[in-house]
């Protein structure tokens, strides 16, 4: 299935002119960078000379920055702890063009904070700092209170959930609802098992794991990714379901009887890290700007894989998608039906 080149184009240029709220579990992602040239004598793990360390906003502080450098405007609503890591949280944000006065630094919330250790580019270790509890009735009061402001100024909503207290289900279910009322589309990246929690919700963003959790099918039993998207369809208040699956590409659902597959478009994966916030941020982006849901899908498709071309929490730009587009010497995938079949489980 072909795919309007032009229609692309014009929507990629229209991101200058969107608007995205992001709201979500806002984190830091710390790296140590160094070389390893031997073994430990007191385990058999590396030895890293650290040589220098690096900050990045992660989870849904990626999102707003993946959206920043698209060439939209991101409005970040997030919380996190008013001690050291938050206050460089904040400092990133500002240095990547994402303001970060929405970002509330609460003493009764932990900043979580991803520490990678990486020697000649490869990964050798994660350390997570982390609060996972729900956020408190005053933080929810104050949250919903900014983003009662901000919505009617933007043109798409994103909630990034990383189930680390920030999304309780009240909040969920206020934003949602008044975003809708506006007319605004909402895109969710999801987590855990219960997606009746995004009820409402325009599109869901899952991964193949996450979409065979939640629709209760067996990933060994037979059950193809197909399937499991119709299930949810059947079960879910959404308008559409995108399941990314990594380097098989993303199937995308807009209708209870069909669905449409687009093929992976990376050439290397060095690193999957923030590929689904390049996603996300991407079809907000597109959609906001009236772009189809088989535009957005396919311009979100070539930015994951650009993602998982670098090594690191990615940041994807305009000019990067554009000389992808304009590469003829890499053909573009295409979409593909996809045929299903019920009752498998």
């Amino acid at each position: 299935m072909h795919v309007d080149s032009s229609e692309a184009v014009r929507t990629l240029k229209a991101f200058r002119h969107q608007r995205v709220l992001v709201v979500g579990d806002v984190m830091l992602d710390r790296y140590f960078w160094g070389t390893v040239t031997r073994v430990s004598p007191e385990a058999p793990v590396p030895i890293v000379a650290k040589q220098r360390t690096s900050y990045s906003p992660g989870g849904a502080a990626n999102v707003a920055v993946t959206v920043a450098a698209l060439g939209g405007h991101a409005v970040l609503v997030g919380a996190g702890g008013d001690g050291p890591e938050g206050r460089e949280l904040h400092a990133a944000l500002a240095e990547r063009g994402v303001g970060p006065s929405d970002v509330i630094l609460s003493p009764r919330r932990r900043t979580t904070v991803k520490t990678r250790i990486i020697a000649h580019n490869q990964q050798l270790l994660r350390i997570d700092e982390e609060d996972t509890s729900s956020i408190d009735p005053e933080l929810i009061t104050e949250l919903l209170d900014r983003i009662e402001d901000r919505l009617p100024t933007v043109t798409a909503v994103i909630l990034s959930d990383y189930a680390k207290g920030v999304l309780t289900p009240e909040l969920l279910t206020e934003i949602i609802s008044r975003a809708r009322r506006l007319g605004l589309p909402v895109l969710v990246d999801p987590k855990g098992s219960d997606f009746t929690r995004y009820n409402g919700a325009s599109l869901l963003t899952p991964n193949r794991a996450e979409a065979f959790l939640s629709a209760g099918f067996h990933i060994d039993h037979g059950a193809k990714v197909a399937d499991v998207g119709a299930h949810l369809m059947d079960s879910l208040a959404i308008d559409a379901l995108l399941i990314t699956e990594g380097e098989a590409g993303m199937t995308l659902f807009e209708r209870r009887d069909s669905a449409i597959h687009l093929p992976a478009s990376a050439r290397v994966v060095y690193d999957v890290t923030g590929a689904g916030d390049a996603v996300i941020a991407t079809l907000a982006l597109a959609l906001g700007a009236g772009g189809s849901m088989r535009i957005a899908t396919y311009l979100a498709n070539l930015a994951g894989g650009l993602a998982v071309e670098q090594l690191g929490t990615a940041t994807i730009t305009t000019a990067a998608l554009e000389g992808v587009l304009g590469d003829h010497h890499h053909p573009l995938p295409l979409f593909s039906e996809v045929a299903i079949a019920r009752g498998v489980q």
